[in-house]
């Protein structure tokens, strides 16, 4: 498996490299269809006094879905660790489902006849929230001046990807994040599935609607 290490704000000393080989070796073993992992250390400095910190990104290549993982320290090191400890778990986590499903056999599956979704947790979102979603209802705040905030927003853009929202499910818990935006097989609606409490988990889609008239655009 290739190993790519890149700092930003930091340099990446050689025994830096030589821990992230030797810890990385582990991962191979639960991912032996692994061709490439990614690691990237940004180094944070603050404006308001706040310890400076280390965040750890590792990304996870191969024949699949791609795994990241993340973690934030004061030292690299640890940061290190514990998103390595945190990329594991989710490949670990993917291994048992997989093996539990071989042993379920058919699994989770739509029903076309009802449209319930059979074999799986999911709860469809309430019509009050997809109509808030659909229409802009959800107020926006936006500042005419940028104030500084210590809080740091990270912007990622994806290509979008049909799959079913069982697929979606998988690939959540491969990420090991609380939702995942996809496209719906199924509906070719752009949906979320996010994580409710326990081991539930929740759908979101929005329907395509037809433009605004013109005169209510002109108003």
């Amino acid at each position: 498996m290739e190993t790519s290490i890149v700092g930003v704000g930091v340099s990446i000393s050689d025994r830096f490299r030589t821990v992230v080989e030797e810890k990385t070796a582990r991962i191979q073993t639960l991912a032996p269809r692994a061709l490439r992992l990614e690691v990237k250390v940004t180094h944070r400095a603050y404006r308001n006094g706040r310890i400076p910190d280390e965040t750890v990104e590792l990304t996870l290549l191969g024949k699949g879905p791609v795994v990241r993982a993340e973690a934030v320290d004061g030292d690299k090191f640890a940061a290190m660790d514990m998103a390595l400890d945190k990329l594991a778990e989710q490949l670990r986590r993917a291994k048992e489902k997989r093996i539990d499903g071989r042993n379920q056999g058919r699994g989770a599956h739509f029903e076309k006849g009802s449209g319930s979704l059979e074999g799986i947790d999911v709860q469809p979102a309430s019509a009050d929230v997809l109509r808030a979603v659909a229409t802009g209802a959800i107020p926006v705040v936006e500042d005419e001046e940028e104030a500084y905030s210590p809080v740091v927003i990270r912007t990622k853009n994806f290509d979008a990807e049909w799959m079913t929202v069982e697929e979606a499910v998988d690939r959540m818990e491969l990420v090991g994040h609380d939702f995942f935006l996809f496209v719906d097989a199924r509906s070719d609606h752009p949906s979320v599935v996010y994580r409710r409490k326990g081991w539930d988990y929740g759908v979101i889609s929005l329907t395509t609607q037809a433009p605004p008239a013109e005169e209510a655009l002109a108003s």
